[in-house]
């Protein structure tokens, strides 16, 4: 059966993704510092030194300590916290409604303002509205991200003083670091919606509906947003899965108590465990999500079908 051919060949590609990414974070957190200098105080002996390399298997091959980690991880343990004194996993678990409520928030302001302008855009070519909305997804793909978040806090929060500049406070905190996170992510949206809209309607299902007189509502809202849709979903779950990830810079710039301000305070503190699990935790749903968006694109487009 060709579905369950592509079926094994996607989980296949996805357990292959993992194992490397697996290896590859175990790999780059030893780049960050020793945490033994890092977390013993400068006037400790080399005797405590060592003692204490020991005691976190510090001293172990490094193959045997990639084989632990592996074990550990797949059994749900992704170590103990240097600085918090806690387990990983507990410790991500306090911080991750956090940013799930910031990239909820960022994703949903995204979807608004992307597919609308890429809707707009797609069916007015070439018009005043089609280059301006241009010029703006173009702005918000090359603004860094943490400087678009500076700019706001000393335009809403400093000078004009409407929202909060940092902290997770209420509703009015969240507006201005949701904007931030997901202003790219709207860009993103908005150049895809459009190209691909203008692709459905030069097909010739739409030229069909033309002639059999169906308004322009219909032909727009049901007929192409079919051919829309599959991609679509496939670029809002994989943006959603990195505003995750990518809440890191947003998260430092606001104050805002989520994973990714807990990733940057671990690495400059030399917490290995939790550098190790949050990179890990985020890289592994970014292949699952990956992996079902394939899955449901398969489903929604005939075409993948077809030519399986």
């Amino acid at each position: 059966m060709p579905g369950a051919a592509y079926l094994f060949e996607r989980i296949a590609q996805a357990v292959v993704c993992i194992l490397g990414i697996a290896a590859l974070v175990f790999g780059i957190t030893f780049l960050i510092g020793d945490p033994v200098h890092l977390l013993m105080p400068p006037e400790a002996s080399g005797a405590d030194r060592e003692a204490f390399r020991t005691a976190l298997g510090m001293d172990r091959p490094a193959l045997e300590r990639f084989g632990r980690f592996l074990l550990s991880a797949a059994r749900g343990d992704l170590g103990q916290s240097y600085r918090f004194h806690m387990p990983v996993l507990e410790l991500v678990a306090e911080r991750f409604p956090a940013t799930l409520e910031l990239a909820l928030a960022a994703i949903g302001f995204a979807i608004v303002l992307g597919v609308g302008s890429g809707v707009l855009s797609a069916v007015r070519p070439r018009s005043v509205a089609d280059r301006l909305i241009e010029l703006v997804a173009l702005s918000g793909m090359a603004a860094p991200t943490f400087w678009v978040g500076i700019m706001l806090i000393w335009l809403f929060a400093v000078e004009w003083q409407w929202f909060p500049s940092s902290g997770r406070s209420g509703p009015m905190s969240l507006i201005l670091p949701a904007v931030t996170l997901g202003l790219y992510t709207a860009a993103v949206i908005s150049r895809m919606t459009r190209s691909t809209l203008l692709e459905a309607l030069g097909e010739d299902f739409v030229r069909t509906a033309v002639l059999k007189g169906a308004p322009e509502r219909v032909i727009l809202f049901v007929h192409c947003m079919r051919y829309v849709l599959p991609a679509l979903v496939t670029i809002i779950a994989l943006q959603f899965v990195t505003l995750l990830a990518g809440a890191v810079v947003t998260e430092t710039v606001f104050s805002w108590p989520g994973i990714g301000r807990l990733l940057v305070q671990s690495a400059s503190g030399g917490d290995y465990p939790v550098v190790q699990g949050i990179t890990l935790l985020l890289s592994v749903a970014f292949v699952i999500v990956q992996l079902c968006t394939d899955l449901l694109q398969f489903a929604l487009d005939p075409r993948l079908r077809a030519s399986a």
